[in-house]
């Protein structure tokens, strides 16, 4: 038992902080997002910024560069939700999710696949990235997913908890644990973000519908 207090406590003092903070801010935007929040953009900007900095120390390059473009798409973001929120006349967070037919994802998946692979070819032959091709097809549809969450379709959620799973594989191997548990909660969110914003889906399309006549 003091052995494993020792361990512990050691683990600690050696956590490394910046990660740390970039982690729970990260976690904040996730949540923040699947209720709906106009506050997930201000937490995402802050968590994108230390993680550009964090996966570049350590060779995820496209990583890095993902998370650079998360930090202009949070100012992005912010300002289409603000746009959005604005017109509501009690100022609420409230989202208007749509969806995407499942052909249009399809032919956008295969699109990504060959983009990813040229890239990833860029990335293993040109540069000292770790896991190449790995690295950038999951930076890739980052890429999408997040342009997705801006637009608020429904399916970002189902793009989110592929490319989380796989992530959590590359950290694990870079030794980021804060990171992979990060990314294991990400997965568990992005389920309940989906079945949320489903629910929302589906009550906005029965008040759309037309009012039977008696």
């Amino acid at each position: 038992m003091p052995e494993i207090l020792t361990s512990v406590a050691t683990y600690f003092q050696q956590l490394p902080w910046l990660e740390l903070i970039a982690m729970l801010l990260s976690l904040a935007y996730v949540i923040l997002a699947a209720r709906g929040s106009l506050w997930c953009w201000p937490a995402a900007f802050i968590s994108t910024a230390l993680y550009t900095y964090i996966f570049y120390d350590v060779l995820l390059l496209m990583d890095s560069a993902l998370n650079a473009y998360y930090l202009l798409m949070a100012v992005y973001g912010y300002w289409q939700w603000w746009k959005h929120t604005n017109k509501n006349e009690n100022k609420s967070a409230e989202i208007t999710i749509v969806s995407w037919g499942l052909s249009w994802h399809i032919k956008a998946c295969i699109g990504l696949a060959v983009i990813a692979a040229a890239l990833g070819y860029v990335m293993a032959n040109f540069t000292p990235a770790d896991f190449p091709y790995l690295d950038t097809y999951t930076t890739v549809y980052a890429v999408f997913a997040t342009y997705l969450v801006t637009q608020k379709v429904l399916e970002n959620w189902l793009y989110w908890i592929v490319i989380d799973l796989v992530s959590i594989y590359l950290y694990i191997e870079k030794g980021l644990v804060p990171t992979t548990v990060l990314f294991v909660i990400f997965v568990i969110v992005a389920g309940y973000g989906y079945f949320k914003w489903l629910n929302i889906y589906k009550q906005s399309t029965i008040n759309l519908q037309p009012a039977v006549s008696r």
